[in-house]
């Protein structure tokens, strides 16, 4: 690599690492003033040049940004807490009324909030939430900051939504999962833990190969139900055991960590069994950048 090219490489390491300061924040303080002097200074950047660079990295500019991140919020509140009021999340997303969330909502999404509640078409909703240059500001940790421990873990005995199908349609039976938990009192979201089990890698299957397992720990048999829930056990085992902290949208870099960089390191051999997840709390009970993920990888 030539010196320019060195160089250049460095700059653009550094304003990825300003790009991803900003994006924290932003996620950290959604219902806070995010004008652009605040964010430019969180950068150490001049307004003009943090507004340029930021739609160079992110692929849209600032402004769509946050609104796109409120709205995401707003949408696992409609579907996830059918207690809270549009009135009143339409104000948390920094609305002025909720008319003008209406409006944008249906505008972004082609749904009102009162039609996504009740049938929410999330294929539709992930291509408006992908954007197109946000795999600039992955952020790809040192093998030394990846903390793996091995550990033995007990038979979990899970009721299980499974899911099968393309992993955008994941949250409708995540929904009929929690519906489930609601009117049975089975499996309480505050006092039993929740796993997922993915059968593949949704990046490298067609949609229809796709199957994860929506788990809740459970003391009984579940007895035939409308939304499909069964019995299953997550068997017991040696594991690779690694923590994930903020938006489970970033998990994979990790995953992929576990399996090419690790695996191959430690010596270790695989089980039959693939890797879990333990969410260790849920969104939108907290914020994105607050949740907790363990990521287990079963060995033998």
């Amino acid at each position: 690599m030539s010196r320019v090219q060195q160089n250049d490489s460095l700059a653009s390491s550094r304003y990825v690492d300003k790009i991803n300061l900003v994006c924290d924040y932003i996620a950290k303080n959604l219902d806070e003033d995010l004008s652009l002097a605040t964010l430019s200074q969180v950068a150490c950047l001049s307004k003009f040049h943090f507004h340029r660079q930021f739609a160079i990295y992110v692929g849209i500019n600032m402004s769509k940004y946050i609104l796109l991140m409120r709205l995401k919020q707003a949408s696992y509140q409609l579907v996830y807490h059918g207690e809270l009021r549009i009135i009143d999340i339409a104000f948390t997303a920094k609305f002025e009324n909720p008319e003008s969330f209406s409006r944008m909502f249906k505008k972004v999404f082609a749904q009102t909030p009162s039609q996504f509640r009740k049938q929410p078409i999330w294929d539709a909703w992930h291509e408006q939430m992908r954007l197109p240059q946000m795999n600039n500001l992955k952020k790809f940790e040192k093998d030394h900051h990846m903390q793996v421990e091995i550990i033995e873990t007990d038979d979990i005995n899970v009721a299980v939504k499974e899911h099968c199908g393309s992993a955008q349609l994941l949250n409708n039976s995540i929904s009929q999962f929690i519906e489930w938990r609601k009117s049975t009192h089975l499996s309480p979201v505050n006092s039993a833990n929740t796993y997922g089990v993915p059968y593949g890698d949704p990046n490298t299957m067609s949609p229809p190969e796709f199957k994860f397992d929506i788990c809740g720990v459970v003391r009984q048999t579940v007895p035939e139900n409308p939304q499909g829930v069964i019995n299953k056990v997550i068997p017991a085992g040696r594991c690779a055991k690694l923590r994930h902290l903020g938006s489970r949208d970033n998990m994979e870099d990790k995953i992929y960590y576990l399996y090419r960089d690790w695996l191959a390191l430690s010596g270790e051999q695989l089980r039959d069994f693939p890797c879990y997840f333990h969410y260790i709390n849920l969104f939108p009970a907290v914020s994105e950048h607050e949740l907790i993920t363990d990521i287990y990888l079963p060995l033998q």
